[in-house]
């Protein structure tokens, strides 16, 4: 392999943790708008929106020219698979983020609600989430990125149970409508989060293990049940 395609795998790289970092800073600020009810961070959240589109553009086509110029083999198109997917998914995680923070700068009393329901117990487990899968693919740790995994099932939980209680409020006291339709679609943009953080953790292991593999196939010590490996027959 020539240093010129070394260089543009260490700058596709360098470019997916940046927009990682991006990423993870957007969700920090989203939750902490909706807890803190912190109009000002909405609007940076809303406002560095466009900048992640733009990078994801960038490292899309960064992909694009490598595999038109160059032929990828093994851990090297590895590399550029879970490099297109990591980007798509935080692409994602950027949108949901904006969706978290516009209430915020819409919804009166929407704070109280969300504190009074205990909505930081679900914010703080989809940001370690967040946290945790770009720390394992930065540190090429696919122990970290499996134990990230179960964790979706807890925001899944906390998700309907939280959803449930919306529900309840707002049949019993009209005044909480319009906050509890709102709070609803964050929570639904919550999940997602952690869902897409959750592929994220798969794709760090399809880098560095060549398995594919699903958060559905993972025991409770860690193991991976069924997960297809590729041999060098594949050339992954």
């Amino acid at each position: 392999m020539h240093r010129g395609f070394e260089d543009e795998l260490d700058k596709l790289r360098t470019r997916l943790v940046r927009m990682g970092s991006i990423v993870e800073e957007q969700v920090e600020f989203a939750f902490r708008a909706l807890l803190e009810g912190n109009t000002e961070l909405a609007k940076i959240v809303q406002e560095r929106d466009d900048k992640v589109d733009k990078l994801d553009i960038k490292i899309d086509k960064q992909c694009q020219r490598i595999f038109a110029l160059q032929q990828p083999v093994a851990s090297d198109l590895r590399l550029l698979l879970a490099a297109i997917k990591i980007n798509n998914e935080l692409e994602r995680i950027g949108d949901m983020a904006s969706n978290v923070a516009g209430p915020v700068l819409m919804i009166d009393n929407l704070q109280k609600f969300a504190l009074e329901l205990g909505m930081e117990r679900i914010t703080q487990a989809a940001f370690r989430m967040v946290k945790a899968s770009l720390d394992a693919f930065i540190n090429n740790d696919p122990e970290l990125a499996k134990h990230i995994l179960p964790t979706d099932d807890t925001v899944d939980n906390l998700e309907r149970e939280i959803i449930a209680e919306v529900i309840k409020r707002m049949k019993t006291d009209k005044n909480y409508i319009d906050a509890g339709v709102a709070l609803i679609d964050v929570l639904r943009q919550i999940e997602r989060i952690a869902d897409h953080a959750t592929n994220i953790a798969e794709n760090v292991i399809f880098l560095i293990k060549a398995r594919l593999v699903r958060h559905r196939q993972i025991e409770d010590d860690g193991s991976i049940l069924d997960a297809e490996l590729f041999t060098d027959e594949s050339g992954l």
